[in-house]
């Protein structure tokens, strides 16, 4: 069964005043072990998508079940528990801790999980070593460079071992050889270890490391593609 299928999905925003709708009944499924990107321009409704399939916001119509489960179905704690322990997230802006190390923000999930505190250590420091940053855990998040501090953010979202990493436009504030470092982590977590990864983004370059692409315009879908092996980006041409 699909770890994630969405039917007929709609969003529309009410402010009391205004109704804008944002999602207008999209359709899909994504398999345990999946990497996809999700492409659109700015509006298109991308970012929604991943707020409604991460647990960050309700629907307004629609079916959207995780797990062979309607989502709504699932109670605040349970939600809570999906959110920490199968759910990572790795956003644009980071919402990293200034002034506090790497392995003190890669430990933060942590205290909402059930993992027993004498494991926090070794877990962090494991999930520090998996995106190359083991020198740096006890540096000042503060100090590190751009592209280190989104390695950070993909540590701290691995630390619970999620089944599923969302990834907001993880290479957006990042030069092109930051980018390539981050985005081959993310297919390397897939690949070797098989996370299913969800990526939103609006750059074709990135969206080429995936194995599919859906594209939304308008709040549709556009278009779903399988991107052959030997074209995912850092295995043949398309890398540019």
């Amino acid at each position: 069964m699909p770890l994630i299928e969405v039917a007929k999905l709609t969003k529309v925003y009410d402010d009391g005043a205004v109704k804008t709708p944002v999602l207008h009944g999209i359709s899909f499924t994504i398999e345990r072990g999946e990497f996809v990107a999700i492409m659109g321009p700015s509006g298109s409704g991308k970012s929604t998508l991943l707020h409604l399939l991460g647990f960050l916001d309700d629907y307004t119509d629609g079916s959207y079940r995780f797990a062979d489960e309607e989502a709504r179905t699932y109670t605040g704690d349970e939600v809570a528990h999906i959110r920490n322990q199968k759910l990572g997230f790795i956003f644009q802006s980071l919402n990293l801790h200034s002034n506090t190390t790497v392995l003190e923000n890669v430990k933060l999930p942590l205290l909402y999980s059930a993992v027993p505190e004498t494991e926090w250590n070794e877990r962090a420091r494991k999930a520090v070593e998996s995106v190359g940053l083991e020198h740096r855990g006890d540096f000042d998040v503060s100090k590190l460079s751009g592209g280190e501090r989104q390695r950070v953010a993909i540590a701290r979202a691995l630390v619970c071992n999620p089944e599923v990493i969302f990834a907001d436009e993880p290479t957006g504030n990042l030069d092109s050889k930051s980018g390539d470092i981050v985005m081959g982590i993310l297919q390397k977590l897939n690949d070797e270890l098989g996370h299913t990864i969800i990526l939103i983004t609006h750059e074709t370059d990135t969206a080429e490391h995936a194995r599919r692409i859906i594209r939304v315009k308008d709040g549709l879908i556009e278009s779903d593609t399988k991107i052959a092996e030997q074209r995912r980006a850092g295995n043949g041409s398309l890398l540019k």
